[in-house]
């Protein structure tokens, strides 16, 4: 009989004290715990022990700070800069979409590409598949902008 895995994000209560409950286990974690979940492709979702408060999202990005004090330097000064100017943005409430599409079309471009160095290297430019992914994000990222565009008038006197 095969076990059913549970489909259910994990609970894990944040109390006042910092500290961080893993209803699932009853035992109390780190965020180095989360980190490792999350590496395993586990999910859960962070509450607040005594208001119920979501606060999954802050906790990530603890996680995030955490690694890069460490040294890992994944995310560029740039970029960082380019997210803090996105927060007064009139664009923002499409920025996380983007990111997202962003994200999970560079899993499929690595999952390709792990696809493809298991079976042939000769016909492989790394700089075309760069330029592919590339022009994939300029066209989510135009596609995204058209939705914002407003009527210019420009083709209404040519009726």
């Amino acid at each position: 009989m095969a076990v059913q895995r549970n489909t259910n994000p994990a609970l894990i209560k944040k109390y006042a004290n910092r500290r961080l409950y893993n209803t699932e286990t009853s035992c109390y974690i780190t965020l180095e715990d989360l980190y490792i979940m999350i590496k395993h492709g586990e999910e859960f979702e962070v509450k607040d022990a005594k208001t119920d408060e979501d606060l999954t999202r802050q906790v990530l990005t603890q996680i995030i700070f955490e690694q890069e004090a460490k040294g890992y330097n994944l995310l560029p000064i740039s970029f960082l800069r380019h997210v803090i100017s996105m927060y007064d943005n009139s664009l923002a409430p499409v920025f996380p979409n983007y990111l997202e599409a962003s994200m999970d079309s560079f899993n499929k471009n690595q999952e390709r590409l792990r696809q493809f160095s298991s079976t042939d290297w000769k016909d492989f430019t790394p700089l075309k598949m760069f330029e592919n992914i590339a022009k994939q994000n300029m066209d989510m990222f135009t596609a995204a902008l058209d939705m914002f565009k407003l009527p210019t008038g420009k083709d209404e006197g040519k009726k």
